[in-house]
């Protein structure tokens, strides 16, 4: 069985292992965690012709360097506008690469972009927590956080021929996220959720793999904030007591009291997570028949460019 043995000489914060996500336990208050950006991990996965669930690295704008210390294995880089540097050459993301014994990797951001995502040929041996390595990063449990002097080790190996990854449409950060409306609209005032529509909000430093918070006009809800708890969705616009909107994601908590005033479309989450702290946005809103129109549009272009992408057909 070949094998590589990788050393992390440095990791930025949030750098994470994650795999497609921990299903089936948000009953049990577990979240599903998971990539932020699953698009650009979905490319990396199918690029290598791995398992869409393969496990692989996360790399925040703190940046990742790997020194390959026995071994040999290929390796796909994808999301954002990282830049790559392998031995000396310099690399955007968006590629596919083979590390060696003596292989010095180094990830860091480029001019946009938040995470991008390192995939293996070959098998991750990280130890799983409830049948997933995705880690949960306000708790750590899952793979785990990265850290300087830890050794990974990547099974089954196998070396690919170099290529680039054709950078798709969607994966560049939007102007204009669309929203469908609710599910607790009701609780603002028809000239507050104008305010949402029509203002230009722009992500804060409070950004994390739970949430970002929005600065911009205030959304005061209309009504006491004595709803109960319910489920919440990834991308859920959320209004706390001091009206200020924060987006949820990935790490999301499994319920909440706080009112949603909107809900960003799970396929333009993948795009929206790529927005740096102080980039500004707008929501646009969209009908619930238009949201299922544009997801299933938006899916089927994603799912013919990962079959391309498996079958090498991409220039």
């Amino acid at each position: 069985m070949s094998s590589a043995t990788l050393a992390v000489t440095q990791a930025g914060p949030h750098v994470t292992f994650q795999d497609a996500g921990r299903f089936g336990k948000m009953r049990f208050g577990v979240p599903t965690s998971g990539p932020m950006d699953r698009a650009s991990y979905a490319a990396v996965q199918a690029a290598l012709g791995n398992p869409d669930d393969a496990g692989a690295i996360e790399v925040s704008p703190g940046g990742l360097t790997l020194a390959c210390e026995a071994g040999a294995v290929s390796i796909a880089v994808a999301g954002g506008g990282f830049q790559v540097m392998l031995d000396g050459a310099r690399h955007g993301a968006w590629t596919v690469l083979t590390l060696r014994a003596g292989s010095r990797l180094t990830i860091r951001p480029g001019f946009w972009g938040c995470w991008t995502y390192l995939a293996f040929a070959g098998r991750l041996r990280v130890a799983p927590w409830l049948d997933s390595i995705s880690t949960h990063g306000p708790t750590g449990l899952g793979g785990g956080l990265l850290a300087e002097g830890q050794v990974i080790t990547v099974d089954d190996t196998r070396l690919l021929a170099p290529r680039a990854i054709p950078l798709p449409v969607w994966a560049r950060p939007p102007a204009e996220v669309p929203v469908v409306l609710g599910p607790q609209d009701r609780f603002f005032a028809p000239e507050t959720i104008a305010t949402f529509l029509g203002a230009a909000y722009a992500l804060s430093d409070a950004y994390d793999r739970m949430g970002v918070r929005l600065t911009g006009p205030a959304l005061p809800p209309n009504a006491a904030l004595d709803m109960p708890s319910e489920p919440i969705a990834r991308g859920s616009v959320q209004v706390s007591g001091d009206a200020v909107p924060t987006v949820l994601l990935a790490d999301h908590q499994s319920t909440g009291g706080y009112p949603k005033i909107a809900t960003v479309l799970s396929t333009s989450l993948d795009s929206f997570v790529q927005l740096r702290s102080r980039q500004r946005l707008r929501f646009q809103a969209v009908s619930p028949a238009q949201a299922v129109g544009l997801v299933r549009s938006r899916t089927l272009a994603r799912h013919r460019y990962l079959e391309m992408l498996r079958q090498g057909a991409l220039p």
